[in-house]
């Protein structure tokens, strides 16, 4: 986490930096912008992340075990890439809830396999953003590209955990 941190920092110095030497950039509307930005994050992170420990907290443990745990196999995997791509919400709902599964019993490839889900299929945005705004030939190629994905990440990650 710290080195996510220093690794930003450094970003922010470089592009201050050359920032400073462009006339045209005013550092005080940059940083205007950046607090206009910030001030509705600092509400809804807080809320995001109590709601999705929360919900990870209402979710049976053995339901995890049965559906997506390590014995679940191909069935497990299958069903963790659909559940991801239905999974809705950004990083502050979908990690503290991906954690809560985790540890109440589900495989390292179901995980694996749901997050790639969320991260490449995420069927609400889809409707809220791409289908609007891209259309439906641009959704229609990228699903037929994605949809396979979230399986191979889980099946890589059986097959490499039998290997390591």
């Amino acid at each position: 986490m710290l080195s996510a941190y220093i690794t930003l920092i450094v970003i922010l110095v470089f592009l201050v930096l050359v920032a400073q030497r462009k006339p045209e950039v005013s550092h005080k509307e940059i940083l205007s912008q950046a607090v206009d930005n910030t001030l509705p994050l600092l509400i809804r992170i807080p809320a995001a992340i109590l709601a999705g420990s929360f919900l990870a907290e209402l979710i049976p443990k053995d339901y995890i075990v049965a559906l997506l745990g390590d014995a679940s196999g191909v069935t497990g995997i299958i069903l963790a890439s659909l559940l991801g791509g239905a999974l809705p919400g950004g990083p502050m709902i979908a990690f503290p809830l991906l954690l809560a599964m985790f540890k109440a019993g589900m495989g390292t490839p179901q995980l694996i396999a749901l997050l790639t889900g969320w991260l490449l299929l995420a069927f609400h945005r889809i409707f809220a953003y791409e289908l609007p705004m891209l259309g439906t030939e641009f959704v229609r190629l990228r699903l037929i590209v994605c949809l396979p994905l979230p399986l191979i990440a889980g099946f890589s990650a059986q097959a490499l955990g039998q290997w390591l």
